[in-house]
């Protein structure tokens, strides 16, 4: 038997203001920018063509306010297409209706792949930047990089029958990439707290308060600790910034690559690990 509790009047004013908060912060995301120019970017690199079914393809934009909300909301493929559905200030977000339905887990997939193999991810999130920075929303003054794992819709059946790289450990592990013709080319498998995961990994910078500063995308297997600059350079971060990463990222060639970029270094707690700060 199942106990129900009854929303308290606190609880609804406290869910109304939350409400609030997030439409406005997507009203006044979607009056600043630019996406027009957004829409270019992804109309030179991206071509929709027509489904299988013969009817126009989702608009390049739709597709990347999905991935935005990803980001800013820590959300795979599957949910960001379930909050969409379930959530109004998402679905206005994405410029769709009452009566519309979010594009499917695989489309979504299928155009980050795209955008992905053609670099326009990173002029993308650029763009969104170089505009809020010049609104003042986006105010360099603390930055937080971390990764998270992208599945793919399009992944082999079973689990791999190779060895797996763990996920943040630092043994080489030779990735083989002999799959299916409906599989991922791209996509790599990756074993993270015990779980067996096939797709890509996306490395976040973020400031403080989760806006993204810069973002690359690499296959799942690649590792943290191997591609910290790479990272960074795509944020375009000021000198002695200060930077938090958890201990994912600790390591010689990272702390070498911080005194080279003049940033002074202690120690710090993100998620409950030791982690490096500029």
């Amino acid at each position: 038997m199942k106990l129900y509790k009854e929303p308290t009047l606190a609880d609804s004013i406290c869910d109304l203001r939350t409400r609030k908060i997030k439409k406005t912060f997507f009203t006044q995301i979607n009056t600043l920018i630019d996406w027009k120019e957004i829409s270019q970017l992804i109309d030179n690199d991206y071509s929709r063509g027509k489904s299988a079914t013969g009817k126009p393809s989702y608009d390049g934009v739709l597709l990347f306010k999905m991935c935005l909300l990803q980001n800013w909301y820590g959300l795979s493929d599957y949910e960001v297409e379930d909050r969409i559905n379930d959530s109004l200030s998402f679905s206005y977000f994405c410029g769709m209706t009452i009566e519309q339905a979010s594009p499917d887990h695989s489309t979504l997939s299928r155009f980050r792949t795209a955008l992905t193999k053609t670099g326009t991810f990173e002029k993308l999130f650029k763009s969104i930047n170089h505009q809020l920075e010049q609104h003042n929303i986006i105010v360099k003054k603390g930055a937080i990089v971390d990764a998270s794992v992208i599945d793919t819709s399009l992944r082999p059946k079973g689990e791999s029958k190779h060895k797996v790289p763990e996920d943040r450990s630092e043994e080489e592990v030779e990735v083989t990439k002999e799959y299916a013709p409906s599989v991922d080319k791209d996509g790599t498998w990756l074993k993270k707290q015990g779980k067996f995961r096939f797709g890509y990994k996306k490395h976040h910078v973020t400031d403080e308060e989760g806006l993204v500063l810069g973002v690359l995308t690499t296959t799942a297997s690649t590792n943290e600790i191997s591609n910290l600059e790479d990272v960074l350079d795509t944020a375009d971060l000021p000198e002695r910034i200060p930077l938090k990463a958890d201990k994912g990222y600790q390591s010689k060639k990272n702390e070498d690559l911080l005194k080279r970029k003049k940033q002074k270094r202690t120690h710090h707690l993100l998620n409950g690990k030791s982690g490096i700060t500029s």
